[in-house]
């Protein structure tokens, strides 16, 4: 049977039609450059959606992937693995858990620390305390629970009727928190330290101490989701550190493998306990190949150079982004922390940030949009200067195409 040609026509023939990739098939990457199909460059700002951290076919992670591929692919659950007990212990010594859950994904992460919220406060005081407060516009993931959690209701169209008991505030906005909790029913409080499909609009400190709070007042476990912010992506391995806020539960993926799927969630000796034998699991959790990765992501990650790094990246991606948002008149604000920034379009522009996505593949540079109106930034965390001066020359030329 001869193999036809993957071509952007046959996605369309063959795959499902929730996705609506660009017209571009990337082939290879390697640092912060990939090639398509084509042979054609691009610089990566995307990074894959905050995901490859550390750039395409980083060595010490093709080395682990490799190392690990010729020894142990799969136990399942049966029985655990080397790489996935090294690399809880690994996440225990650098954050403020004790215990780890492995899984795949962001979303079945956040899963697990969602039941987790509600099992452990049916164990400790009763089937009353369920109820969960989120915040409007946050993301948590795709799958009914965690979607329901999630605070954007276009996400639930047509897949109702939600799980009950979930509650949406404001973000940042702590009065509207106070309005909804209670010490008899609310089990949690979920956030995102840095909203990022809402737009890149980071948690004011005052009010992620606030939550800490009202949590601790009203018996309910604050659960920070740092799928995106996780791993580096603001300068710190974990953004809560930043804020001097420690969460009682917090899911990490993305970033953690480097590219590889794998995820956890970090929790307490205490609250874990509540997750017993046979009260939740995931096949693929902790899977010898994703452990490895993930650890050789972690070991590398975690070196002071490389988190010191981010923050002189940022300035200077920050500051590009913001010179060619005044001389072109696109760009309100450019926020965000460390290597996870939103350039906000003005009013002119507002609804149009796929538009500056497709320019800037035009022109060879991979960027993101959140919502309509944000152009969102989730680079390598160790690209090079040169290639951040290149991706602004590129972008540049993109936004003066698109702008005149």
């Amino acid at each position: 049977m001869t193999q036809q040609v993957p071509s952007r026509e046959l996605f369309d023939q063959v795959m499902v039609p929730n996705y609506a990739p660009g017209a571009i098939i990337p082939v290879r990457g390697e640092g912060s450059r990939v090639w398509d199909q084509e042979g054609r460059e691009y610089v990566d700002l995307a990074g894959g959606i905050a995901v490859t951290c550390l750039g395409h076919c980083h060595p010490e992670l093709v080395k682990a992937l490799t190392g690990q591929a010729n020894k142990l692919w799969h136990l399942s659950n049966v029985m655990t693995n080397e790489p996935a007990i090294r690399l809880a212990k690994t996440l225990c010594d650098l954050t403020f858990a004790e215990r780890v859950f492995f899984a795949n994904s962001g979303g079945e992460a956040n899963e697990a620390a969602f039941k987790l919220a509600r099992r452990y406060a049916w164990e400790h005081f009763g089937p009353e305390k369920h109820e969960i407060i989120s915040f409007k516009n946050s993301f948590h993931g795709r799958t009914l629970f965690t979607v329901s959690v999630g605070g954007q209701q276009k996400y639930l169209e047509g897949f109702e009727p939600a799980p009950a008991g979930i509650h949406h505030a404001d973000y940042n906005d702590l009065g509207s928190v106070k309005a909804l909790v209670s010490k008899e029913k609310t089990c949690a409080v979920v956030v995102e330290p840095i909203q990022g499909e809402a737009g890149v609009m980071p948690g004011d400190a005052e009010f992620l101490r606030g939550l800490r709070q009202l949590c601790d007042e009203n018996n309910a476990l604050l659960v920070f989701d740092e799928v995106q912010t996780g791993v580096g992506r603001t300068g710190h391995l974990y953004a809560y550190e930043s804020y001097g806020v420690v969460p009682d539960i917090l899911s990490t993926a993305k970033g953690l493998g480097g590219g590889f799927p794998v995820a956890a969630m970090l929790t307490t000796a205490k609250i874990a306990a509540s997750l017993g034998i046979g009260t939740h699991g995931s096949t693929y959790g902790g899977n010898p190949l994703a452990c490895s990765v993930a650890q050789a992501v972690l070991d590398t990650v975690s070196r002071p150079e490389v988190l010191s790094g981010v923050a002189k990246r940022s300035e200077r991606l920050r500051s590009g982004m913001q010179q060619i948002g005044e001389q072109y008149g696109i760009f309100s604000e450019v926020r965000g922390a460390g290597l996870l920034l939103g350039g906000v379009l003005t009013e002119k522009w507002l609804g149009r940030s796929k538009d500056f996505l497709k320019a800037g593949l035009e022109e060879g540079v991979m960027i993101l949009a959140a919502g309509n109106d944000v152009v969102r930034l989730a680079p390598s965390l160790i690209i090079p200067e040169s290639d951040i001066d290149e991706a602004l020359r590129r972008f540049e030329r993109a936004v003066e195409k698109l702008t005149k």
